[in-house]
């Protein structure tokens, strides 16, 4: 055995962390603007700069209660060392470039998760059930909440009496009220952890009186508000042109979407490490989180320009119209995702909502092998990599010693 130090650990599952991060930007945050590279609204290496600003900045923003739920809840009874996150880290990494390889998407929330569920019972801890339960539910979920409301998103677009001047502004003036509640790690809020646009404008002008529903009549407005500029700020760009107005929203769209997926993939790379930064080196969580920003950031600026030019091709096939059905979904189910503290694939999303949307349409234009073979290699990936990494922990205990 070949005892190492505890800084050198400290070091590599750093180091780790990081190449996961990297990957993550590099293949996880191009759907949401492949949309927009297919329909020419903004070229491809402009889309890699913008997805890794917009992704790393809601890795910062957003990412704490994934991270979280990676790093404390998978596992009762156990701390994640150096070494096991090392090892956890490796293994998910290594499934999503078999992905990568065999050009079949494999979700990095499930192998993320079953990683460090292998490394925490290598270590002696006990299945978190209830964790399970939950994450298995949202799981199950997701292809019927995403392929519902990408339905339903298409069948109003498709519609011949509701006019595109009315229902894509529509969608936007739905989208602006969600983006007004969401949850900000930059905006404090008394009695939450994270605060909202909505909510710290209407606590300027003192809030008002609290409704039924236990929001306060400030919030309401503030978000009623947004939600009214986003419409008339999409009509007006729809009257002017209807497909350029299209392609805006389709650009802005994908600019939130990229947001969200950066704030729910980077707790996929920092969870292992909560323990190690906040209890045994006593540094906040904002830096970990930094560190998986600076790894999503490189990653989607040196590698996503080769995928999102691939994945361009497919969403040009789509339309603009189909892809603004799959990417509605995969916003809202994103943030629900990250205020529940539920890591999430935005693959396995996008992929339900193109889906659902091509049902409107009548045929849903994927491949029902791809789909079948796509959903086994999911199943695969979560039961694999439990095992995987729990082989792989005891190699390196064996071996490294820790």
């Amino acid at each position: 055995m070949v005892a190492l130090s505890s800084g050198v650990l400290v070091g590599v599952a750093i180091l780790t962390c990081l190449f996961m991060a990297w990957v993550l930007g590099a293949n996880s945050n191009s759907p949401p603007f492949a949309p927009a590279i297919g329909a020419n609204a903004i070229s491809t290496m402009q889309a890699a700069f913008v997805i890794g600003i917009l992704a790393a900045a809601g890795a910062l923003m957003q990412g704490g209660s994934i991270s979280e739920t990676i790093g404390a809840d998978l596992i009762d009874g156990v701390t994640i060392t150096p070494l096991a996150a090392t090892a956890g880290l490796l293994t998910a990494a290594s499934f999503m470039a078999i992905g990568i390889y065999t050009r079949y998407p494999i979700p990095a929330a499930f192998a993320t998760t079953g990683a460090m569920v292998g490394v925490g019972l290598s270590l002696g801890g006990d299945p978190a059930m209830a964790t399970y339960r939950r994450l298995g539910t949202f799981w199950l979920l997701v292809p019927i909440m995403s392929g519902g409301l990408a339905y339903a998103t298409a069948t109003v677009l498709r519609r011949d009496d509701v006019p595109e001047t009315i229902g894509v502004p529509l969608l936007a003036g739905i989208v602006g009220a969600i983006v007004a509640n969401v949850g900000l790690g930059v905006i404090p809020d008394p009695a939450a952890g994270q605060g909202t646009l909505a909510g710290f404008v209407a606590r300027q002008f003192g809030g008002g009186p609290m409704l039924a529903s236990g929001v306060d009549l400030g919030t309401v407005l503030v978000t009623i508000g947004v939600g009214v500029l986003a419409f008339y700020w999409v009509r007006n760009r729809v009257l002017v042109s209807v497909e350029s107005g299209i392609r805006s929203f389709l650009l802005v769209l994908g600019g939130i979407v990229a947001f969200s997926s950066g704030g729910s993939q980077v707790g996929l790379a920092t969870g292992p490490l909560e323990n190690l930064f906040r209890a045994e080196l006593g540094l906040p969580g904002i830096l970990l989180l930094a560190i998986g920003a600076a790894g999503i950031l490189a990653g989607a600026w040196m590698g996503a320009p080769r995928l999102l030019q691939a994945t361009s091709r497919e969403y040009a096939q789509l339309g603009v119209r189909r892809s603004i059905a799959a990417l509605v979904p995969g916003f809202i189910i994103a943030q629900l995702a990250i205020a529940l503290g539920i890591p999430i694939s935005l693959n396995n999303i996008i992929l339900s909502g193109v889906i659902g949307g091509g049902l409107a349409g009548g045929s849903a234009g994927v491949s029902r092998r791809k789909i079948g073979v796509t959903v086994t290699f999911w199943l695969l990936t979560l039961a694999s990599s439990v095992v995987v990494s729990y082989g792989l922990y005891r190699l390196f205990a064996a071996v490294i010693g820790g």
